[in-house]
């Protein structure tokens, strides 16, 4: 970017920000002074670390799976495991002495039943990391406690709830130097790897509009009445309207516009839902009158759509639809002046035509016509890890952001997805609602990055 837009994109963005001082969204700050003894985190390298001692909190679904992949990683050891049952421990306990093969993970330490003894954890074996995969309401204090503890924090999606739990997430991370990564793994599968390539190498021009969604019926989850996905995020699905799981679309949508990283950020949401009448229908029907499901008030509608305008004023239309008897899709789309990416499935238009594949842009070029674009736009991470991360769930890509955290931790280097991304992306959802309940008016971003993301730099195409 030339100096000249620059200069206008720091222009702006303090205009933004002077606008929205002093501002509050349910209760919290939207632009805040950083406190004298922390710095910014935006392109932070933290200290190698050449052994990596790991715990884990909430090993349910996701966290055993994130402990099964770091614990086949060189130089890594898993040291305790915290979760509400007994047998979700010892299951993974024994899986990471089975990987261990008797010369590692050895002494991993299990903790279960009282829920705070993840605190307990915490003292007593002081890690290097936390992975937490539990319930979102959780996701916030846990983060913030483990880097109290000397810790760097990964968290499943979204990194938080509220816009008030953002900002201790980022002045805690700020203040004690350590890592807070919501790991988001789908900005490592291959065709979004790749059209990230691919808007880098200015193949589509200058970006201009992008789509993201979550499009996944997962009523079944409503079968997890005590214990399980189910048994807490339906509560969610009843007493909130708005994008409630906005991340998976957005990430990658966000990394190919750099946004908050130099070039543009969020700016401004508006967000309108539809009926909510999947979710009674699907209990009525499946539940009998007096089941707790068939207790709740539904307020969620049951699709979401929003659309967000940056600084530079593009646009993202982002939706979410977790009820409706649909096909899955996350949309990714990405459009620019010389032609457009899009996803589900995956189709590549340029002007004048795609060479050697199509002739012009009123063409998709897919299926088989693919594997041109592929050879010559595959991301060189995706090249490097393919072969030893595509067994581990997802396609591949759980793996490949296990294999880049322990990497970037090894090697002292930025990590792919900072502190502020996270927050950013997660605000979707507490600002949407907002939105919706005000009748869809738009609803400022918090600028989490108080002003430095305009100097940030972009997420680098690492080989």
């Amino acid at each position: 970017m030339n100096k000249g837009r620059r200069g206008f994109i720091k222009q702006t963005a303090l205009a933004g920000a002077a606008v929205t001082v002093g501002n509050n969204m349910f209760g919290a700050e939207m632009v805040s002074e950083r406190p004298l003894q922390s710095h910014y985190m935006g392109d932070y390298s933290a200290p190698k670390i050449d052994h990596i001692r790991a715990a884990f909190i909430g090993v349910g679904a996701r966290g055993g799976y994130h402990m099964s992949f770091f614990a086949q990683l060189d130089n890594t050891e898993v040291v305790a495991i915290s979760d509400l049952h007994e047998d979700n421990v010892q299951k993974w306990k024994n899986k990471a002495e089975e990987i261990g093969k008797s010369d590692r993970h050895t002494n991993v330490k299990g903790y279960h039943g009282d829920e705070n003894l993840w605190k307990t954890m915490l003292r007593e074996v002081k890690p290097d990391v936390v992975f937490i995969s539990t319930n979102w309401h959780n996701h916030a204090p846990m983060a913030i406690e483990s880097m109290n503890q000397g810790a760097h924090a990964f968290v499943e999606v979204p990194i938080a709830v509220t816009i008030q739990e953002m900002w201790d997430i980022v002045d805690t991370s700020e203040r004690t130097q350590k890592h807070c990564m919501m790991m988001e793994n789908v900005n490592y599968s291959r065709v979004e790897l790749m059209y990230l390539n691919m808007c880098r190498k200015g193949v589509i021009g200058e970006l201009l509009h992008g789509e993201a969604a979550y499009i996944h019926e997962l009523r079944w989850q409503m079968e997890e009445q005590e214990r399980g996905t189910g048994s807490w995020r339906t509560h969610h699905y009843a007493k909130r309207n708005g994008n409630l799981y906005p991340t998976h679309g957005l990430g990658p949508v966000a990394q190919y516009m750099n946004l908050g990283r130099g070039d543009d950020t969020f700016q401004a949401i508006t967000s309108f839902s539809t009926p909510a009448l999947g979710r009674a229908d699907y209990a009525s029907k499946n539940y009998g009158d007096s089941h707790k499901w068939n207790q709740l008030n539904y307020k969620g509608g049951d699709l979401n759509t929003s659309i967000i305008k940056s600084h530079l004023g593009r646009t993202i239309m982002i939706q979410w639809d977790e009820t409706s008897p649909r096909p899955y899709s996350r949309h990714n789309l990405i459009q620019g002046t010389k032609g457009t990416l899009a996803g589900f499935p995956t189709r590549v238009a340029i002007e004048g035509g795609v060479p050697g594949v199509t002739d012009s842009h009123h063409q998709w070029a897919q299926g088989e016509d693919l594997e041109a674009i592929y050879d010559k736009y595959d991301h060189p991470l995706y090249k490097r890890l393919n072969e030893s991360t595509k067994e581990s769930g997802h396609g591949g890509m759980d793996g490949m952001m296990m294999y880049r955290i322990v990497e970037c931790l090894h090697q002292g280097t930025p990590l792919d997805q900072n502190v502020y991304e996270g927050c950013l992306w997660s605000s979707i959802a507490p600002l949407s609602e907002c939105s919706v309940a005000s009748g869809g008016s738009p609803q400022q971003f918090p600028d989490f990055t108080r002003g430095n993301w305009v100097d940030t730099q972009p997420l680098d195409i690492v080989s």
